[in-house]
């Protein structure tokens, strides 16, 4: 009777999950050391936290029940604890600066990049692990402290190539659209609830258009598929005030898109400041939401001031971001040319970024008011925008130079491993063939496939003469389709050189030096004819 074999286990990627090449990473790399000279820039340092928080530390919204599951990963640690996986940067860096308020300096400015994870169902470019890359400034109560934010979102989008009328960083206030609501009769904690399906209901203008939101706003909203969205129930009064505030904003934010597009165009102070004084209309006197608009004249006056105006940072009333989140000044950073999305429609790239004021996430931990602002660079979008603009570059990694084995007694591989040492400490890629050694022909289908560069071969009859041979491999394989024939192939042995085996570094240095050359010159006839 057969023995049953044993099933082999299947390879399998968990859904939501990406793994990353070579390539992949080396320009996720370059484009993050970008972005950190810019943050550097503006004084501000780096700090890390955990993959994993206290759940409860995370914030008020996970769900309570009794296995916090929904929406993020968690574990129970030994004690019992409920663990669970950052789902973003903010809350971890807000315990980090409760546990240590005492010991670090306010305002502490700080950056820092790193994985996020979703619990949620993935789909089309929606992931359950991702990176962002965040800036906060913690301790900071002045609007100023939110105007430079978007100055350095400005700046980071210049210094990834992403040139100015190609993005725009959009600003608005969660205090003047409380105060709309307040000022319709939906104030107080009561109302919580409505406020939000109300913002939610703003939210997407871009997607269902003024009749849409109209209907959202109402008894609720029936799609193209049936399905049908319950409504915020307002009346038909404040229905019509939300609407009138709404194209105000939408009228304000094209305003803004228009003047980002036109990079020649620098901002009409007068203009723009009454364009935010309209929003008063729609506020009570006296309130946070006057307060609000009077954060948002300052906002645009300190920008003026410091030459953003001019199509960079652009105050835009639409926008609507993190809706129990920020309690203050919100933005975002939006790219304004277009794509092919997966349905084959042409639309704006859209946002690569945002955030706002969170003044109340540290005194959760602290009981006393700690101020703070920042925001958040969402990395892999980020990334697909660089694509679609081909700026995305990471600085040219050679593969490493490949020294062959012809001998594999211990005596010959030792003198294997001092040439490729020898040319490490010189500060070349270099690996010694680590294969089957005795299928000479398969080290150097091993190198064509890895990309070497150069192969150094030292049989017996150079290893008695002091010397090795070179193989210059690129040029080598551009030889090989203009040689017809094996004769030809022996006669001229291409691409090759010999070598004494005390120059083998300086002979390795000046060859890699030519083919940089080489493809440098193929570089710039490329550009030249495009």
């Amino acid at each position: 009777m057969a023995k049953n074999k044993p099933s082999k286990l299947k390879a399998r990627l968990p859904r939501g999950f990406v793994d990353r090449s070579a390539a992949d990473i080396r320009a996720t790399e370059a484009m993050l050391a970008k972005i950190r000279e810019v943050y550097e820039r503006y004084g501000f340092d780096p700090v890390e936290t955990p993959a994993f928080e206290y759940t409860d530390c995370l914030g008020k919204f996970l769900p309570d029940t009794d296995r916090p599951n929904a929406g993020v990963f968690s574990v129970q640690d030994d004690d019992e604890q409920w663990m669970s996986l950052r789902y973003d940067l903010t809350a971890p860096l807000a315990r980090h600066v409760a546990e240590n308020i005492n010991e670090i300096q306010l305002p502490f400015r700080s950056y820092r990049a790193g994985w996020v994870f979703r619990n949620e169902k993935p789909g089309p470019g929606r992931f359950r692990q991702f990176m962002q890359f965040d800036a906060d400034s913690v301790g900071a109560p002045g609007v100023q402290a939110d105007a430079e934010m978007c100055m350095m979102m400005a700046d980071t989008m210049e210094a990834l190539g992403i040139p100015r009328g190609s993005y725009v960083i959009r600003v608005n206030n969660r205090k003047v659209l409380d105060g709309v609501m307040e000022a319709i009769g939906l104030g107080g904690e009561e109302n919580a609830e409505r406020r939000l399906t109300v913002l939610r209901a703003i939210d997407k203008l871009d997607k269902f258009g003024i009749e849409g939101v109209e209907q959202l706003l109402g008894e609720g909203r029936k799609d193209e598929s049936g399905d049908f969205t319950k409504g915020a129930g307002l009346s038909d009064e404040q229905i019509e005030r939300i609407v009138a505030f709404v194209i105000q904003s939408l009228k304000i934010s094209q305003l803004a898109k228009t003047y980002a597009r036109n990079t020649g165009y620098s901002g009409n102070p007068k203009l723009v400041s009454a364009a935010i004084g309209e929003l008063s209309n729609y506020v009570l006197p006296q309130s946070s939401g006057a307060e609000g608009v009077d954060e948002l004249e300052t906002i645009a006056e300190l920008v003026s001031a410091a030459d953003y105006d001019n199509g960079r940072v652009a105050i835009d009333p639409s926008v609507v971001r993190g809706l129990e989140y920020y309690t203050g000044p919100v933005y975002e950073a939006e790219l304004l040319f277009d794509v092919t999305n997966e349905k084959g429609e042409v639309v704006q790239f859209g946002s690569v970024g945002g955030g706002g004021r969170y003044d109340g996430l540290v005194k959760r931990f602290t009981g006393r008011d700690v101020p703070a602002t920042g925001f958040s660079i969402g990395v892999s979008r980020l990334m697909t925008a660089l694509k679609n603009l081909k700026k995305l570059q990471a600085d040219e990694v050679v593969a490493p130079v490949l020294v062959t084995v012809m001998d594999g007694d211990t005596a010959s591989l030792a003198r294997y491993q001092k040439m490729t040492q020898e040319l490490r400490a010189a500060g070349i890629r270099a690996e010694m063939y680590q294969g089957n050694w005795k299928k000479f022909g398969n080290q150097l289908k091993y190198a064509d496939r890895r990309g070497c560069p150069l192969a150094i071969i030292q049989g017996g009859d150079e290893r008695a003469e002091g010397t090795v041979q070179i193989k210059d491999l690129i040029e080598g394989a551009r030889l090989a389709g203009e040689i017809e024939d094996n004769v030809t192939w022996r006669e001229s042995r291409p691409a090759q050189v010999s070598c004494p085996e005390a120059d083998i570094v300086a002979t390795v240095r000046r060859m890699l030096a030519e083919q940089a050359e080489d493809r440098a010159r193929q570089d710039g006839e490329a550009g030249a004819s495009q």
